[in-house]
């Protein structure tokens, strides 16, 4: 099971924001597509992640100030990245280990897809499901 799998499963639409850009207008770009985080992109490439937890920590740190500041002032860099032909369970154990939620998928140096700890998680446990059931099946027939 691979990352290119999961994201041939859903929506490929990448919803990104620039480095330019004022955390209000992230926060709003977060908020009406209902998501947790952003790859940051300028010029092609992903410079950072721009998640809730960096609007959280701006707020407790400098109160409604941090909407005006731009997203390169508050998003995490470097953003650390997966390939297509990653396996799923080492991207799991990636984001475990380094404690984040979201990975940006680079092929070629082109931003792909992104892809969450859930959409992984969800991905794995519609397999498990689907061979629970074809074992069933299975047990069932013989």
């Amino acid at each position: 099971m691979t990352i290119k799998a999961i994201l041939q499963s859903r929506a490929q639409d990448v919803v990104s924001v620039s480095a330019g850009a004022t955390v209000a207008d992230a926060v709003a770009l977060l908020a009406e597509r209902r998501i947790g985080a952003l790859p940051v992109v300028d010029e092609g490439e992903v410079r950072g992640i721009f998640s809730e937890r960096d609007v959280i920590y701006g707020l407790a740190r400098e109160g409604a100030a941090i909407l005006s500041k731009k997203v390169s002032d508050v998003m995490i860099t470097p953003a650390i990245t997966v390939g297509p032909e990653q396996g799923a369970i080492d991207s799991l154990s990636l984001m475990t280990m380094r404690r984040i939620r979201h990975l940006p998928v680079i092929d070629g140096g082109t931003l792909v897809g992104f892809v969450s700890i859930g959409d992984i998680v969800k991905y794995r446990i519609d397999r498990i499901e689907e061979e629970a059931a074809s074992l069933r099946d299975y047990i069932q027939s013989s």
